[in-house]
């Protein structure tokens, strides 16, 4: 069995001044993932976002959610968006990066200062509506990256700067690729 490295607390926050850098009003998409099946991870170097079904072949949809009532998909849960400088703190191996659960790693300021909920952002041809549920880490990210990339990502200053990410919602169906761009609309 390969044993899992994981970087201590300090490691990670060496990489804070960094991830402050981050642009603030256009940056770049760096990687996106589907998840077909629960602990499946597709790598995709494009992509259709829908704004009925979220990310064509991901499982959002059929998956369900289990802070609904009825455990069917929550609208405001439907796309995850993580700062590709916010997971390069917790690991340095890109081919980690899907571990973590999210669709979009993006070279983009994600903190609450510059995008709170009901921001809308383009992403490539869609668009799509920050939320205001929040993506903090649980229990398999901490098991996946270690107990500090948890309380890296669950501190104060990580929630403020959304180190674990943002949920958002397509408002505009539209195709994604590598390399497009993430900005702030209007």
């Amino acid at each position: 069995m390969k044993e899992l490295v994981v970087k201590a607390l300090r490691e990670m926050e060496a990489h804070l001044d960094d991830i402050r850098q981050s642009p603030a009003d256009q940056g770049k998409v760096n990687m996106i993932v589907s998840r077909p099946t629960t602990g499946e991870r597709m790598i995709l170097k494009q992509c259709q976002l829908d704004q009925d079904t979220g990310l064509d072949g991901d499982n959002w949809l059929t998956r369900g959610d289990k802070h609904t009532a009825d455990g069917s998909a929550d609208p405001g849960r439907q796309l995850t968006i993580m700062n590709s400088r916010a997971i390069t703190a917790i690991t340095d191996t890109e081919s980690r990066w899907p571990e973590a659960g999210d669709q979009f790693y993006v070279d983009f300021d994600l903190s609450a200062d510059n995008i709170a909920a009901g921001t809308r952002l383009g992403i490539g041809e869609a668009e799509v509506e920050v939320t205001e549920l929040p993506h903090l880490g649980c229990a398999k990210f901490g098991s996946r990256f270690g107990r500090d990339a948890n309380m890296f990502v669950n501190s104060n200053l990580g929630k403020s700067l959304n180190l674990r990410g943002i949920n958002a919602r397509v408002v505009k169906s539209g195709a994604v690729a590598i390399g497009d761009l993430i900005r702030k609309l209007g």
